[in-house]
């Protein structure tokens, strides 16, 4: 900061001449538009300014510590927060924050680039992580919260005992709005899978055409032409996971598959275990799974005991389905537009992690006393 112009506290009410004066004044450049936020660029450094409000399309504030900038980025942005090597004066320039909420300005302090992305050498979004996380009172000021609306439901769990091809459908159309199906290339038309396939794989893959997610953005159900026989031709490769670390397979039978045959997960070079729940069932928790993992909206807590556990999930659904994954046995629970997957190696600690189709479905979770290393709510 220079010395001319006085520092003032994380949230209190400035003017964008005062922004200027801090990153460089009459040497500044901008300012420039991203996403929706103007960027001032200065001999001593940046400044950021988003709109308050809750939109994903658009830069703003995500969550106590992190604000995001979507691009397209000028060139001068990009260089500035993202082309700068490692080490050299322009990285240890400061970002400074405000947010501006109707006709004031509330300054939020410095931050730092956490991660950024670019197409072409154009930044397409960046993470700038607050030096000090904002207090409660204050987030809802530069992030109004607005009540959740049209939450997926809970209707399908009371399928899961009975029914379960109705209850992954339900979910899943629920979960993931469809999509448009993807006009075809020219061409031949595309061919199924080279071999029959259970009920339950050919029901996702229907789901798939209108809503792609479905197939997983972490792991990856395999599409029809993609199932392929293991290296014996003993199994029959449907899933994998993103690093080729391990798949899921069915036992190949000439007679024809099963009606709902036992899943088999498998480490390249070590013998298959089975999942505990035959395809129905581990299809439902893939598909719960994946859905909290790429959620937009995230509550990620560092590992509990069984007591805080059990204590985040009082309030909320279990889905009466065995563990899922033997790396490590992982059961769900859930709320409307909420999916809480909780897994553990030994029984004394446990993993979880939270993702919700909407930053009210976390509402349930807030007032717990947990360490969040992550919470979006």
């Amino acid at each position: 900061m220079t010395d001319q112009v006085p520092a003032v506290a994380p949230g209190r009410a400035v003017e964008e001449p005062w922004l200027s004066a801090l990153v460089g004044g009459p040497d500044t450049a901008g300012p420039f538009t991203v996403g929706g936020a103007r960027v001032l660029l200065g001999p001593a450094g940046t400044a950021v300014v988003v709109e308050a409000g809750d939109v994903p399309s658009r830069s703003g504030v995500w969550n106590a510590v992190e604000v995001r900038l979507l691009g397209p980025a000028p060139a001068p942005v990009t260089e500035r927060l993202l082309g700068a090597p490692w080490g050299t004066d322009a990285r240890a320039l400061p970002v400074h924050v405000a947010v501006r909420t109707g006709a004031e300005l509330l300054y939020l302090g410095t931050a730092r680039v956490s991660r950024g992305g670019t197409a072409d050498g154009v930044l397409t979004d960046c993470a700038l992580l607050l030096a000090t996380p904002l207090g409660r009172d204050l987030l809802d000021r530069v992030r109004p919260p607005l009540p959740p609306v049209g939450l997926p439901g809970l209707g399908w769990l009371g399928h899961v005992d009975g029914d379960r091809a109705k209850a992954l459908e339900e979910f899943l159309t629920g979960w993931y709005p469809a999509v448009p199906a993807a006009p075809r290339a020219p061409g031949p038309p595309a061919t199924g899978s080279a071999v029959p396939l259970p009920d339950g794989l050919r029901q996702l893959h229907r789901l798939a055409r209108h809503r792609p997610a479905v197939l997983g953005g972490q792991n990856r159900i395999l599409p029809p032409p993609e199932v392929h026989t293991d290296a014996l031709g003993e199994m029959l490769v449907f899933g994998v996971e993103n690093q080729g670390g391990f798949f899921w397979s069915l036992l190949w039978t000439l007679d024809g598959p099963e009606a709902d045959p036992t899943v088999w997960f498998r480490e390249p070079g070590e013998p298959p275990v089975a999942e505990q729940e035959p395809l129905s069932g581990f299809l439902l928790q893939f598909s719960l799974f994946e859905a909290s993992m790429t959620a937009d909206y995230l509550a990620l807590p560092r590992r509990l005991t069984a007591d805080r556990a059990e204590q985040l999930t009082r309030a909320l659904h279990p889905v009466p389905l065995r563990p899922f994954w033997p790396w490590v046995p992982t059961r769900f629970y859930v709320a409307p537009g909420l999916v809480v997957q909780v897994g553990t190696e030994d029984g004394e600690e446990f993993e979880v992690w939270a993702g919700a189709s909407h930053r009210g479905a976390l509402a349930p979770l807030a007032g717990l006393a947990v360490d969040w290393r992550r919470f979006d709510g």
